[in-house]
C-alpha cells in the first residue's frame, strides 16, 4: 500500500530535520511508541503496540535512515515481526523544502504486511495504515512546532 502526504510546519528547515533525527521526538510521535532507542547515527531498534482492527499486536524491530542529504531529505524504513499477528515492513521517502520561515514536509511511504494482519483486508489495512501515517505527521509537526523558537 502506498501513502503519501505533506504537512506545512512552522518551524526552519535545520529544526525540523534535527527532529527528525531526535529518538525522543520521534518516541513522542509514532503511534503506540513503547519504545525507540539509537544503536547508531542511522539505526534504531523499535517496540510498537497497535491495535489494526479485532487484531492488536506488538511488533519489535529496526528502523534505518539511508539516503540521507541533510537538510533536505532521508529514507527511513524499517521492519518489525508480532508474532503470530504476523509483520509489518515499510518505508518513507521525506522532503524538506524551506517555505520562509516554515518547511514543507512531503512524504511518500510503503508498507508490506504479512500474517494475521494480511487476512483482515486490504480496505480496513490501508485505512487504519493511512490514519497512522497521518497521527505520525500530525503529531510531529505539534511537537515540532511548539519547540521551535518565535
Amino acid at each position: 500500500m502506498d501513502m503519501q502526504g505533506e504537512e506545512r510546519i512552522a518551524a526552519r528547515r535545520e529544526t525540523v530535520w534535527a527532529a527528525l533525527n531526535d529518538p525522543d521526538i520521534l518516541r513522542q510521535c509514532i503511534p503506540g511508541c513503547q519504545s525507540l532507542e539509537l544503536k547508531s547515527p542511522t539505526e534504531l531498534s523499535a517496540s510498537v503496540k497497535l491495535k489494526i482492527g479485532p487484531v492488536s499486536a506488538s511488533f519489535a524491530g529496526d528502523v534505518i535512515l539511508s539516503n540521507i542529504n541533510a537538510p533536505e531529505s532521508y529514507t527511513i524504513s524499517g521492519e518489525g515481526k508480532g508474532g503470530i499477528a504476523g509483520f509489518a515492513k515499510g518505508g518513507a521517502d521525506v522532503t524538506l523544502t524551506e517555505d520562509g520561515d516554515e518547511t514543507v514536509l512531503v512524504y511518500d511511504a510503503k508498507a508490506e504486511i504479512g500474517g494475521k494482519l494480511a487476512q483482515l483486508g486490504s480496505r480496513l489495512v490501508g485505512s487504519s495504515a493511512k490514519k497512522l501515517a497521518q497521527q505520525f505527521f500530525a503529531d510531529f509537526n505539534t511537537a515540532v512546532s511548539a519547540k521551535a523558537p518565535e
